[in-house]
């Protein structure tokens, strides 16, 4: 049932997805569910995403206490995530888990700390038989690049 509505939803004019549709899409779940909302997708091509950072999150109580910093595997997870969504929605793709195979020329620019809402853009590089994939991915806060990089993913069998 997820998946018709999903489909109605991306197939009309607005391009966006609710946190409940992204759950449809993605296996992640708390405390690992790091894409909030969907702002604009293109399907098979391209997403833009919200991760609103918040003081709450599991990860602050311990890094660091003093200075919570969102830890940068974190930042990079959440870009690997909006280019899954991207993934999901192509056709001919098989339905199964995708995970990472590879991660080149990641770069962390600035620090993110709680209050921060991350905007992540992703772009679909390449797919090779269906089962590899390629993804640019950049995350923004204030309009300030923060990290940037590819993520190399591959369906487990």
């Amino acid at each position: 049932l997820t998946f018709i509505v999903l489909e109605k939803k991306l197939s009309s004019e607005n391009s966006q997805l609710s946190s409940e549709q992204i759950l449809g899409l993605l296996p992640h779940r708390y405390p690992f569910a790091l894409v909030d909302k969907v702002i604009e997708h293109i399907p098979g091509e391209r997403a833009v995403a919200v991760k609103n950072v918040t003081i709450n999150e599991p990860q602050f109580q311990g890094h660091f206490p003093e200075r919570p910093l969102m830890p940068g595997v974190l930042i990079v997870e959440s870009m690997a995530q909006v280019g899954g969504i991207i993934v999901t929605q192509m056709p001919n793709v098989p339905k199964g888990l995708f995970v990472f195979a590879g991660i080149n020329n990641v770069k962390f620019r600035k620090p993110v700390v709680p209050g921060d809402q991350l905007i992540i853009s992703c772009e679909l590089l390449s797919i090779k038989r269906q089962r590899f994939g390629k993804v640019k991915g950049e995350a923004h806060v204030d309009g300030k690049l923060v990290c940037a990089g590819e993520l190399m993913f591959s369906l487990v069998d």
